[in-house]
């Protein structure tokens, strides 16, 4: 972001932070040129830097480039948000917060996950599954994983001696990439642990941490701690260091459960459901953005599916069943046409067993069979 002067085409704009100058603006002289800015601060920070905030929007708006979510938020997602992604069970929500992840780590970003549901290597194998590489990002350090499962394992020796192949080589990558957390009970020991990762990636304005998941989480500690757990990593991560922050959660309807209540806390809640009354005797999953603080979005559900590679993939129920009765309705009208209209094969074949009026044999009895019918109706006159 280079320092510019005042713009002709945006002139209401100060020239640090970017914002809306009101009526009898700050000015400065700088190399024969004339700065305007919103307030004495403004004015006072630039001189005192060599940068200024030229995209003041653009740079605390992220696409989260998922499909679904995307076109729900046409102005993008709010960098400092904590986003609570609620999924019933089977919405596949670990999926989409590995495609969260996946999409930044794609477009140059870093990466923390916390993970409280499944060791490291399984951690990696899930986005390995949908096809997306994260070994390199683990190797160069530009993903790190919080690992808050392995203490669960009383006998760790037992559990690395019986790894298949596979996850001995995943393990390899993993070791410089894990943080291991003692105790996960204790909140301020995963605070202080994420806090490291992130300073050791000089996350401010840039990456995502993802949370899987605070339902697991919140079996370790009481509600009070859980609760408390969330609004410090709300200020310090999201507020603080302008990093959003996905948190998932199994969501069971009519729970009392933590998180059931973290909608006055969340920026932003994505839900995620299985519906049976969309296509008969199937569960559709469907993801919405119930709401997203601060920027436009459109609480539409949207039909979705998750595919290797490409993530989540929307469709419309209604317009595949068409699409398939339409098939099958022409497939249908072709055969009713090929039982109806005779081939030419079929044509000459009929021509060629009918009685020929040519013959003379059979023309002879046609005249007679003739005659005798008009003797008959004399006769009867």
């Amino acid at each position: 972001m280079c320092m510019s002067g005042t713009d002709d085409s945006d002139p209401d704009r100060c020239d640090f932070c970017r914002l809306p100058c009101p009526e009898g603006t700050h000015t400065l002289e700088r190399d024969g040129t004339t700065y305007r800015f919103c307030s004495a601060t403004c004015r006072d920070a630039m001189q005192r830097s060599d940068r200024v905030f030229t995209e003041y929007h653009g740079h605390r708006r992220i696409d989260a480039g998922v499909a679904g979510l995307d076109a729900a938020l046409p102005q993008g997602l709010p960098r400092n948000s904590f986003v609570l992604v609620g999924g019933q069970t089977g919405s596949r929500s670990g999926a989409l917060q590995a495609e969260l992840v996946w999409r930044a780590l794609d477009r140059g970003d870093p990466a923390v996950i916390v993970s409280f549901g499944e060791p490291p290597a399984s951690v990696v194998q899930r986005f390995l599954t949908l096809d997306w590489n994260v070994l390199p990002h683990l190797e160069s350090g530009r993903l790190r994983i919080v690992d808050c499962f392995t203490y669960r394992l009383e006998d760790r020796d037992r559990y690395e001696d019986r790894l298949c192949e596979w996850n001995v080589h995943l393990s390899r990558f993993t070791d410089d990439a894990v943080t291991s957390v003692r105790d996960p009970s204790d909140a301020s020991e995963i605070r202080h642990k994420l806090d490291a990762a992130l300073d050791d990636r000089d996350m401010i304005d840039r990456g995502v941490v993802s949370i899987d998941s605070l339902t697991e989480f919140g079996t370790l500690v009481q509600p009070v701690q859980a609760y408390d757990f969330v609004k410090d990593l709300r200020a310090d991560v999201c507020k603080g260091r302008f990093v959003p922050v996905f948190a998932g959660a199994t969501l069971q309807g009519g729970g009392e459960s933590f998180p059931h209540d973290l909608h006055y806390i969340a920026d932003g809640i994505v839900d995620l459901q299985m519906n049976d009354e969309l296509v008969e005797d199937t569960l559709i999953k469907r993801a919405r953005v119930r709401k997203m603080s601060g920027v436009l979005s459109y609480q539409e559900w949207v039909a979705y599916e998750y595919t290797a590679g490409e993530g989540m993939v929307t469709f419309s129920p209604a317009e595949e069943i068409e699409g398939e009765d339409s098939a099958s309705g022409a497939g249908t009208d072709a055969m009713d046409a090929e039982d109806a209209d005779p081939t030419a094969e079929n044509v000459d074949d009929a021509v060629a067993d009918a009685p020929d009026a040519g013959d003379g044999d059979d023309a002879e009895s046609l005249d007679a069979g003739a005659s005798a019918t008009a003797d008959d109706s004399s006769n009867a006159g």
